[in-house]
C-alpha cells in the first residue's frame, strides 16, 4: 500500500503570493491535506491576506499547484476572530454573541453572508463555528472575547447549526471547535498548559450532539486542554485517545475528520517535542494536524512530520490501514459537503 503521508498535515505559510522557489510548493507536490490562512502573524505583519482580489489570486494559485482538492482553510468566525477584516477590504461579520443577542434571523443572515463571502474568495473550510459553552466568568479566549453563542447547550446548538447550513448549501465544509468543550476553561492554551480542573462539564457534549446526530460529519478540532475526569493520564484532549477515539468516535459517533488545533501553540509545543505530537495526536485517533506557522515558521513541518509518522509504521505502533481510513476522511472533507450530496442522492 503506497499511502500518501502528506494529507495527515493541513499548513500555514507566509507570504501573499505563492512563488515557484516557496517551501510549499514542494509540500504540495507532497500531496499536503491542506492550508491555513491568516491575516497577519504573530509580529502583526501581514501573513497571506491584503485584499480580496490578492486573496482570490492566491486561492487559485494554491489549487493549481496542487492539482485540485486543497482544503484552504480559515478562522472566519466573526467578531474578534476574523481573518477577512475591513481594513483590507472585507465586509464586517459581527461575533457570535452579538449575532446570537439578535436573534436566529440575524445569525442565519449573518452566516449567509459569511459563507457566500468564504466562496467567493476560494475557500473551501470554515473553522467555524464555535460550539463552546460560555460561563460565567467567561473563559478569557472563548465568551471573553464573544466567540461563544451562548451560555446554554440549546441556543450554541440552534445558531451552529444555522451557521453548518449556510456553509454547506455554498459547498464549504466546516470545522466545529473547540472539543470537548473550552467554553468553562479559566487559561489561553495558545501560551502554555491549560488544566480546566472540575470546570468541565457534561452538557459540553451536548451541541457535538446534537449536530452529529442531525447528520453532522465535517470536521471536529480538539482543544489542548487537560481534563483529567475524561483522561485521567492527563493528556491534553489533542493527544488523548480516551478522549477523541473513546469519546467522539465511539460515543458520540462522529465519523468525520478529527482536526487538531495549531501544534504550535503553547499548550503542545512547551510541553511536547514536535515529533511526539505528531505520534500522540495519531495514536489519539486524530486525522489531521494543523501546524499553523504563525506563531514560528517551521518550513520542515511536512516533512518532519512524514518522518515520524513513517517511525511509527516502522515501529509497528499504527497500522497503514488505520492511515489510509484518515486519509480518506480527509479527501472527503476536501471534496465537500455538496459532493457528498450528490454522490448520495446518486446512489
Amino acid at each position: 500500500m503506497t499511502l500518501e503521508l502528506g494529507r495527515l498535515f493541513l499548513l500555514g505559510f507566509r507570504g501573499e503570493r505563492l512563488k515557484p522557489d516557496h517551501w510549499l510548493c514542494q509540500a504540495l507536490q507532497q500531496h499536503l491535506g491542506g492550508v491555513v490562512l491568516f491575516d497577519r502573524n504573530v509580529d502583526a505583519s501581514v501573513q497571506n491576506i491584503s485584499s480580496p482580489e490578492q486573496l482570490k489570486g492566491l486561492t487559485r494559485d494554491l489549487q493549481d499547484a496542487a492539482g485540485g482538492g486543497l482544503i484552504i482553510g480559515i478562522d472566519q468566525e466573526g467578531g474578534r476572530v476574523c481573518r477577512l477584516k475591513p481594513a483590507a477590504g472585507f465586509p464586517p461579520q459581527p461575533g457570535a454573541k452579538e449575532v446570537a443577542t439578535a436573534g436566529l434571523a440575524a445569525s442565519r443572515a449573518a452566516a449567509e453572508r459569511c459563507a457566500a463571502l468564504l466562496a467567493d474568495c476560494g475557500i473551501t473550510c470554515n473553522f467555524a463555528p464555535v460550539v463552546d459553552i460560555d460561563s460565567s466568568p467567561p473563559c478569557p479566549v472563548i465568551g471573553g472575547l464573544g466567540r461563544s453563542f451562548g451560555t446554554d447547550a440549546e441556543t450554541v446548538a440552534a445558531h451552529a447549526a444555522l451557521w453548518v447550513r449556510a456553509l454547506h448549501a455554498q459547498g464549504l465544509a466546516c470545522c466545529l471547535k473547540h472539543f470537548p468543550g473550552h467554553g468553562r476553561a479559566r487559561g489561553d492554551t495558545h501560551l502554555g498548559f491549560v488544566d480546566a480542573g472540575s470546570g468541565w462539564r457534561e452538557d459540553e457534549l451536548a451541541p457535538y450532539e446534537r449536530l452529529i446526530a442531525a447528520g453532522f460529519q465535517d470536521a471536529v478540532m480538539s482543544a489542548h486542554l487537560v481534563l483529567r475526569q475524561l483522561d485521567p493520564a492527563g493528556r491534553p484532549a489533542t493527544l488523548s485517545r480516551p478522549i477523541l477515539q473513546g469519546l467522539l468516535r465511539e460515543r458520540l459517533g462522529f465519523r468525520g475528520v478529527i482536526c487538531t488545533d495549531d501544534l504550535q501553540m503553547g499548550a503542545i509545543a512547551n510541553e511536547y517535542g514536535y515529533r511526539q505530537a505528531v505520534q500522540q495526536a495519531l495514536l489519539a485517533g486524530a486525522d489531521l494536524l494543523l501546524v499553523g506557522n504563525n506563531l514560528k515558521d517551521q518550513p520542515e513541518a511536512l516533512t518532519a512530520g512524514v518522518a515520524a509518522i513513517e517511525e511509527l509504521l516502522q515501529e509497528g505502533r499504527i497500522t497503514e490501514a488505520r492511515l489510509a481510513a484518515s486519509i480518506a476522511r480527509v479527501e472527503r472533507l476536501a471534496r465537500g459537503p455538496l459532493a457528498d450530496r450528490a454522490r448520495n442522492s446518486a446512489a
